[in-house]
C-alpha cells in the first residue's frame, strides 16, 4: 500500500541525514581555525547571497549575546618588554582587536566602536618611535576605527541600530578618547597617530 511505502521510505532516510549531521559536526569539532575558515570561505563564494546573509545573521546574533562582556583594563593592553623595557602591545590589546573586529565585520558597527575606544584611549598617553612596532599597531587601530565607522553607518542606514541612545553613548564615547589623546600628543609635538578616524569622527553626529 502507499502509505507503508512512504512510511518505510522515510524511516530509511532519516539515519542517513543523521549520519551525515553527525560526520559534519565531527568534522567542525576536530577542524583547524585554518581548516574551517578555508571551509566556510568556500561555502559563502560558491553559495547564493541569500546564504551569505543567513550565515552573517546568524553570526550576528550570535555575537550579540558577548556585547556586554567586560573588557580588560586599559593599562594592559600595552606592557614593557623584559630586558629592552620597550612598550609592545599585549596579548590582551589583540584579544580587543579580534573581538572589535567581529563585531564590526557582521554588521555591529556600534558595538565594535565601544570597544575600539578602549585602546585608543590606552594609547593616549604613551611615546613611540616612528617606525616603531607601536607606530605600526596604531595603524591597525586607525583603519580599524574607519572600518567599524563604515560598518555603524550601515547599521544605522539599515534600521538596525536599534537604541539609539546606546549607539549615541558608543560614538561620543571614541570621539571622547580621541580628543584625549590629541591633547596629550599636542603636548609634546609629535602627530596624532590615529588622525583618519579623527577626520572620520568630527563631522558625524547622531
Amino acid at each position: 500500500m502507499p502509505a507503508p511505502q512512504t512510511l518505510g521510505t522515510t524511516q530509511a532516510r532519516r539515519p542517513i541525514l543523521e549520519h551525515v549531521n553527525l560526520m559534519m559536526d565531527t568534522f567542525i569539532a576536530n577542524a583547524s581555525p585554518d581548516e574551517l575558515r578555508a571551509a566556510v570561505r568556500g561555502l559563502l563564494s560558491s553559495s547564493s547571497p541569500a546564504v551569505a546573509s543567513t550565515f552573517t545573521d546568524v553570526a550576528r546574533r550570535r555575537l550579540a549575546q558577548t556585547t556586554s562582556a567586560p573588557l580588560p583594563p586599559p593599562e594592559s593592553l600595552f606592557a614593557r618588554r623584559p630586558g629592552s623595557g620597550t612598550l609592545a602591545p599585549s596579548a590582551e590589546l589583540r584579544g580587543v582587536l579580534t573581538r572589535a573586529r567581529m563585531l564590526y565585520g557582521v554588521g555591529l558597527g556600534f558595538a565594535s566602536l565601544k570597544v575600539l575606544a578602549l585602546p585608543v584611549r590606552a594609547a593616549a598617553h604613551l611615546c613611540w618611535e616612528p617606525g616603531s612596532e607601536l607606530e605600526q599597531v596604531f595603524a591597525e587601530i586607525d583603519a580599524d576605527v574607519g572600518q567599524a565607522l563604515q560598518s555603524a553607518r550601515e547599521e544605522l542606514d539599515s534600521g538596525r541600530a536599534g537604541n539609539l541612545q546606546a549607539a549615541r553613548t558608543a560614538l561620543e564615547e571614541l570621539k571622547s578618547a580621541v580628543r584625549e589623546g590629541q591633547a596629550a600628543v599636542a603636548g609634546w609635538g609629535e602627530a596624532y597617530p590615529f588622525e583618519r578616524a579623527a577626520a572620520s569622527l568630527e563631522f558625524w553626529k547622531l
